[in-house]
């Protein structure tokens, strides 16, 4: 795949990502991803400090689909709307039949009684390979900015 063509299948994966998430459709979430994936949402300092405690890990796809049965059976939280914003996507390496990308994130929550406010911040660090010929995270890591986090992660960043 050229540069260019593998810079549009990135935006597209992210836009089709964030949809996904952004509407609330988590079943679908998990088919983004590998059998045999890693997601992860870590603050920055563990990670920089390659520090294994994350706030979220999965570590196959069914692990993600039981964190999507856990959303919609046990959690009880207010209702809201999430807002994705993803930019600055680029491959970093591509390499071995693994394409390293890496992108800008911003998560924006509005509680239907609240004004909208930056829920998190961060970068994906990915690792993708082709499928049948569409992309899948074999691996997500979300790295947050903030050592403080909303108590109300529960949602896929």
């Amino acid at each position: 795949m050229d540069r260019l063509t593998l810079h549009f299948a990135l935006e597209n994966l992210n836009a089709a990502y964030a949809e996904c998430l952004d509407d609330g459709d988590l079943e679908r979430w998990p088919d983004f991803f590998t059998e045999d994936c890693l997601y992860q949402i870590i603050p920055r300092e563990n990670y920089e400090l390659h520090l294994p405690l994350a706030l979220m890990r999965c570590e196959s796809r069914g692990m993600l689909k039981d964190r999507v049965a856990a959303v919609r059976q046990t959690s009880v939280y207010a209702p809201r709307t999430m807002r994705h914003l993803i930019s600055n996507i680029h491959v970093t390496d591509d390499a071995n039949g693994i394409i390293r990308a890496r992108a800008n994130y911003a998560v924006l929550e509005t509680p239907l009684d609240e004004p909208t406010r930056v829920f998190n911040t961060g970068c994906y660090f990915d690792g993708l390979v082709l499928i049948d010929g569409a992309l899948k995270f074999r691996e997500r890591l979300c790295v947050f900015d903030s050592i403080l986090i909303p108590g109300s992660l529960i949602y896929p960043i």
